[in-house]
């Protein structure tokens, strides 16, 4: 009788092993397939906003340069980084390439990652000083500021990811088949600092500025909406939209408008995607760069492994909705990019 109950037992055990293992199996699929998905995704939908500026000559100018610049990044973000983090998690985040390639895949990731992110701040930068400064900030001071802001996104992404190399923190971890940016806590802070905290301190800084401007321009169109005067001669044009009424009293002018001028609904569609682009941005990339920051600074392991790849992958995302979200409210890129599949 007991033989028999611990045959029960054991075959119960094994069916609920290989039920567990089944499950486990299925969620991998499942997971690795959406993870593929993203690559490809991000890969192609940068690329097809690259052929587009490239084509279509009225985007040769500013602010599409930026656009540009943040799409080559993300481009190589979805080329270069992406699938192989995915082969390391396949191999349960053991390295078995070598010295050599895990030093190039390690200064892609924070290459591409870091020049993502400055590219962000650089198109919040710009929609800053157009929608506040649209009479100092004239195309050609524009091109010139989008050009340096360019630059110095390159130069100082390159500094970040290549510092490494020349003997700030080790990479690879022979023993241990481990592959990861350097632990170092002096680089931790200045390649955290440099890649995530400054940019994030600039453009939360730029959307305050930009909300504050835009409640302000709100607040003096609901102060020009009310008129009340006296004795005052009105002249309105044509009911045609949107209509302007002049109220004269003496030698004051009063302004009036029943809708929104075409600046104004371009800085509000502007003010829109900076926002987006914004939050977007943080809420993809702070839970991987605040575990970044503490691990090396505390010498502890407080975040699961499994945490930091959902942390690593979610940063990752953010090239991918980076395009989607600069184009999704452009009604210049929807038309070009109609026009890439139309037949004519």
């Amino acid at each position: 009788m007991e033989k028999l109950n611990l045959t029960v037992l054991l075959n119960s055990t094994s069916d609920e092993n290989i039920s567990r293992r089944l499950t486990f199996s299925m969620f991998s699929v499942l997971i690795l397939t959406l993870l593929v998905m993203l690559i490809i995704a991000t890969f192609l939908w940068n690329l097809l906003v690259l052929v587009t500026i490239l084509r279509v000559k009225t985007f040769h100018r500013v602010p599409h340069n930026l656009v540009a610049s943040m799409a080559v990044s993300d481009v190589m973000v979805a080329a270069l980084v992406m699938p192989l983090s995915l082969v390391n998690e396949l191999s349960e985040r053991k390295w078995r390439f070598g010295r050599v390639l895990c030093d190039i895949w390690i200064s892609f990731d924070v290459l591409c990652c870091t020049a993502s992110i400055w590219n962000v701040t650089a198109i919040a930068l710009d929609r800053y000083w157009s929608i506040t400064r649209h009479l100092e900030y004239t195309l050609k001071a524009r091109k010139k500021i989008s050009t340096i802001m360019i630059a110095v996104t390159w130069v100082l992404s390159a500094v970040i990811s290549l510092s490494p190399q020349f003997g700030w923190g080790e990479t690879y971890a022979e023993d241990e088949e481990n592959c990861q940016v350097s632990q170092d806590p002096s680089y931790t802070v200045f390649s955290t600092f440099g890649a995530f905290y400054v940019p994030l301190s600039v453009v939360l800084f730029v959307y305050w500025k930009i909300y504050k401007a835009a409640k302000l321009r709100i607040g003096s169109l609901k102060r020009n909406e009310v008129i009340p005067m006296t004795g005052v001669v009105q002249v309105k044009e044509a009911s045609h939209e949107p209509q302007e009424a002049f109220a004269a009293r003496h030698a004051g002018v009063a302004f009036q408008t029943d809708g929104e001028t075409w600046r104004e609904q371009k800085e509000r569609r502007a003010a829109m995607t900076v926002g987006l682009l914004i939050g977007v941005f943080v809420l993809c990339w702070i839970p991987f760069f605040v575990t970044e920051l503490l691990g090396p600074l505390c010498s502890c392991s407080v975040v699961p492994p499994l945490c930091k790849s959902v942390f690593l992958w979610l940063g990752y995302s953010n090239s991918f909705f980076n395009p989607l979200i600069y184009t999704a409210f452009n009604k210049s890129y929807n038309s070009a990019f109609r026009s890439l599949f139309a037949k004519q």
